[in-house]
């Protein structure tokens, strides 16, 4: 609110005790944190660094540096990938006597300075969608480039590709609509990465695979949210093709979700909320799957099988 202010005439703008309270909220919970959170990027890079590994940081961090004020991006886990050496890595976290969870299917989690790091050895759940595994083919592909990096407090932090990072973003993004929602953060991210990086995503490549794992649709719809409704150019955008009922309703659902994060504690009641949730989100499965429903549930099945804890 604090960055749409700054760019009023003075007679607009909320009154003076607002304005002090929205600053104030913006330096303790966006500006102090992000600082915070580059600190302890920056002490894990060196930690790594010192035992011959890569960090490479996904999300978050990477994509704050596309925004206006980077540190203006709400900030929250730590999202890394280690080029495939996250075994050897996490015993090395574990001998400084940090606890990591190995519960979750496509990364372990730590706690570094405060925040939950997300230590990559997959990019995608590979048990949840057949296609899936395809899809992570192409991204261990393009997770071997360490070509593209800055220095956080002296330290090298590796950055993705950005065809990585276009894919990997529009693919958590769509996960993450298909089971719960998308935030407005998320298309912010997608949006002001596009505007940063426009020229260097090989355009032709990426629709070529959001093509063939059906998330082309999902893909245009986003994209015209963000010129249609957020303002962007439409110019940094590849040729934007889409259904205006399918964009409302969309954006609607980022905007007031159906379904929130939050589910029930008890079984019982808890397998009905998933399965009622299932149900309704069933027509964003049909824009961001290729599988058919009864796949996606069976896959879904012994997904949750084979790590209980996350039922």
């Amino acid at each position: 609110m604090v960055d749409g202010v700054d760019k009023l005439p003075l007679e607009p703008r909320p009154p003076k005790p607002v304005l002090l309270q929205w600053i104030g909220e913006t330096l303790q919970g966006y500006e102090y944190r992000y600082g915070q959170y580059c600190k302890a990027i920056a002490e894990m890079a060196s930690f790594y660094n010192k035992h011959g590994f890569r960090m490479m940081v996904l999300k978050g961090y990477a994509c704050s540096l596309d925004w206006p004020r980077p540190n203006h991006r709400p900030c929250g886990d730590i999202d890394i990938w280690l080029f495939g050496q996250q075994k050897g890595a996490d015993k090395l976290v574990e001998s400084l006597e940090f606890r990591v969870d190995r519960s979750h299917h496509h990364h372990t989690v730590f706690d570094w300075g405060g925040f939950a790091v997300e230590n990559h050895y997959d990019f995608v759940n590979v048990h949840a969608r057949r296609s899936s595994r395809e899809l992570e083919k192409v991204f261990k592909e393009l997770g071997q480039d360490d070509s593209h990096f800055v220095e956080l407090g002296g330290e090298k932090v590796y950055l993705p590709s950005p065809d990585l990072h276009a894919l990997f973003l529009l693919k958590h993004s769509m996960t993450d609509f298909a089971a719960f929602f998308v935030t407005l953060r998320q298309v912010l991210d997608w949006a002001f990465f596009v505007k940063a990086h426009t020229r260097e995503i090989d355009w032709k490549w990426l629709t070529k695979e959001l093509e063939d794992f059906h998330m082309l649709d999902f893909f245009n719809t986003i994209n015209a949210i963000c010129v249609e409704n957020l303002g962007f150019d439409v110019n940094i955008f590849p040729y934007i093709q889409f259904s205006p009922i399918l964009k409302d309703r969309v954006l609607s659902d980022i905007l007031t979700p159906e379904f929130k994060r939050e589910v029930p504690k008890k079984l019982i009641p808890r397998f009905l909320y998933m399965f009622r949730r299932w149900k309704g989100n069933a027509w964003k499965h049909r824009i961001c799957y290729k599988e058919s429903l009864w796949s996606a549930f069976c896959s879904g099945i012994w997904n949750h099988l084979l790590k209980p804890a996350h039922i």
